[in-house]
C-alpha cells in the first residue's frame, strides 16, 4: 500500500469514528452557540469606594485574622457569609477546623476577575466574574470556550449540573456593592449545601 492510500484510508477512518453509529442520534448544537461568536467582556472599572473595601478585606485575609475579618463583616449592614444564619466568626473557625480556610479562600477568591451584577438599581461588583451572570447566562454552551473551562475548574460537574438546572452559580463567591458596603462572602459548594 502507497502513503496517499494509507491517508486516504485514515481520513475515512476517522470520519466513520466520528460518525454516529447505526441507530445513534448525532449531536446537534442549538444554533445560537455556533451563530454568536464568544463574547469578550469589557473590562471592569471598580470605584473607590469598592477598592477600598476589597483591600481593608485582603488586610485582614492576608493576616489571618478570622476576628479582624469577622469584626470588618459586622460593621457591614446585611452582610451574610452562611445560608445558615450562624455568626460569621463562629461559621469561619468551623470551616477552618474541617480544613476549609477562609481566609485564604477569600484571597485566591479576590485574584480572579470581576464581574458587575445590578440588584435593585445598585451595583455590586462579584468576585469571580461568572458569579456576576444570570443562570441562563451561565449554561456553558453560551460562554466562550476560555469561561466553559473556567467554569468547570471553579464549581466542577455537580456544579454545572446544578447551573443547568436553572441555579445560579453554587461556587465561592464575594461582592462589594458601588458605595463599599461588603454585600457577601460565601463558600459554596467548598463549604456549605446552598
Amino acid at each position: 500500500m502507497r502513503w496517499p492510500s494509507l491517508v486516504a484510508a485514515g481520513v475515512l477512518l476517522g470520519v466513520t469514528a466520528c460518525s454516529p453509529q447505526a441507530g445513534e442520534a448525532p449531536v446537534v448544537y442549538p444554533p445560537e452557540t455556533l451563530s454568536q461568536p464568544p463574547q469578550t467582556p469589557e473590562p471592569v472599572t471598580v470605584p473607590d469606594a469598592v477598592s477600598a473595601t476589597r483591600e481593608e478585606i485582603l488586610k485582614h485575609a492576608q493576616r489571618g485574622s478570622l476576628s479582624g475579618l469577622s469584626r470588618f463583616a459586622a460593621q457591614n449592614a446585611g452582610f451574610v457569609s452562611n445560608f445558615g444564619g450562624e455568626p460569621d466568626r463562629d461559621y469561619w473557625d468551623l470551616m477552618r477546623r474541617i480544613g476549609i480556610d477562609p481566609n485564604l479562600k477569600l484571597r485566591a477568591l479576590m485574584d480572579l476577575p470581576v464581574g458587575v451584577r445590578d440588584v435593585d438599581g445598585v451595583k455590586w461588583y462579584v468576585w469571580p466574574d461568572l458569579a456576576a451572570k444570570s443562570a441562563e447566562d451561565l449554561i456553558p454552551e453560551k460562554l466562550s470556550f476560555r469561561d466553559r473551562k473556567r467554569l468547570r475548574d471553579l464549581v466542577g460537574d455537580d456544579g454545572i449540573a446544578e447551573i443547568r438546572a436553572g441555579k445560579g452559580y453554587p461556587g465561592m463567591r464575594t461582592a462589594i456593592a458601588e458605595d463599599g458596603r461588603w454585600v457577601y462572602f460565601v463558600l459554596g459548594q467548598d463549604g456549605e449545601d446552598d
